[in-house]
């Protein structure tokens, strides 16, 4: 049996902290992100002391991406970033409590949390392109937007097909036509992302034409 670690020493303040953390047999260790505010449990990650290490350094949670074998930055292409305010191990040493300031959604899929049941307000589209940001970040097998974001022809390509099929079944007076605006968006924001835009810049050209 482990001896547990005395209830006083149980903040890490500096890197040198860090030592007494006990890391399984891959160099890591489960982090739990909760909002500062209201307590709310807002993701669980992994991280390493390279990890551990950067965050206590620049402020900004960075946790170890398992599946791409890489240190990542909360927030780094979606913007919804993480700023530390205190780090906490649990009484084994071999789990992290992290109370931190969100902004924006913790969740890859638009909820404020991992654990939400019903998804933070905000429109479909908003959410739609938090999808896709985590895509063009994980870029799973087999999945059409990595397709789409891959390769630059198809992307056009799928563009003008989806224009031309919405022009139609506008002319045609086809119910259809909702379906096809969608399918057109949806291609639309892929090909911004993919061009290194951000669809906040499109509502804001919105918001500035809308006067």
């Amino acid at each position: 049996m482990t001896e547990s670690i005395p209830p006083g020493s149980r903040r890490i303040t500096d890197p040198t902290g860090l030592a007494a953390l006990r890391f399984d047999a891959n160099g890591l260790i489960p982090v739990i992100a909760q909002d500062e505010g209201d307590g709310t449990v807002l993701m669980v990650a992994w991280a390493n002391r390279e990890a551990l290490a950067l965050t206590m350094q620049s402020g900004s949670m960075h946790y170890w991406s398992r599946s791409r074998g890489e240190l990542w930055r909360k927030g780094a292409t979606s913007g919804h970033t993480q700023t530390l305010v205190s780090l906490h191990m649990d009484c084994d040493a071999d789990t992290l409590l992290a109370r931190v300031r969100q902004t924006g959604p913790a969740c890859h899929t638009g909820t404020r949390s991992c654990f939400a049941v019903e998804p933070e307000s905000g429109d479909g589209l908003d959410r739609l392109w938090q999808v896709l940001e985590s895509r063009a970040r994980e870029r799973p097998e087999g999945s059409y937007t990595s397709r789409l974001l891959d390769d630059e022809n198809l992307r056009l390509k799928k563009l003008g097909e989806e224009t031309a099929e919405l022009v139609t079944a506008l002319a045609k007076g086809e119910a259809r036509a909702s379906e096809e605006a969608a399918d057109l968006l949806y291609h639309i924001m892929v090909a911004l992302l993919a061009a290194g835009r951000s669809w906040d810049e499109v509502l804001e050209e919105m918001a500035r034409r809308a006067g």
